[in-house]
């Protein structure tokens, strides 16, 4: 079954099994803004991790639609300006609270950081705020 909980549930797992693996074998936080901007800006004797782990992202992503039958199909119809503009808020947003979803909600939380504690609701308040005014306000439709 894809579409149900059990493939969500086992999304968790591998998810947090993952983050818990690159803490205990390599000392480091599976925050992925701070993955992508160590791969791009980090000193080059810590690059190769970091761009394994991304490539395994998307690849791991890629598998799943080739493979899964019935995964989800991405869509297509959203202008593309949109994307790029709402790409740019949340590398801001991602900078502005020291850290992304993955980070503070997975790894944060897990670790009790009170950083994490108050970026987590925001993230969340924020996420339900911006689907509310897209789905009932109109806004950017």
């Amino acid at each position: 079954m894809v579409d149900g909980w059990p493939t969500a549930l086992l999304g968790g797992v591998l998810i947090g099994a993952a983050a818990s693996l690159l803490l205990w074998l390599n000392g480091r936080i599976a925050g992925i803004s701070g993955i992508v901007d160590g791969a791009v800006a980090g000193e080059l004797g810590d690059r190769a991790w970091r761009w394994a782990f991304l490539i395994g992202l998307v690849a791991a992503g890629a598998a799943w639609l080739a493979w899964v039958p019935g995964a989800a199909v991405p869509r297509s119809d959203f202008p593309r300006p949109l994307l790029v503009i709402a790409g740019l808020l949340v590398g801001y947003g991602a900078r502005l609270g020291a850290g992304c979803t993955s980070g503070h909600g997975v790894c944060g939380l897990a670790r009790l950081s009170r950083r994490s504690l108050v970026a987590v609701p925001v993230f969340l308040l924020t996420a339900m705020l911006t689907t509310f005014a897209v789905r009932h306000l109109g806004v950017a439709a």
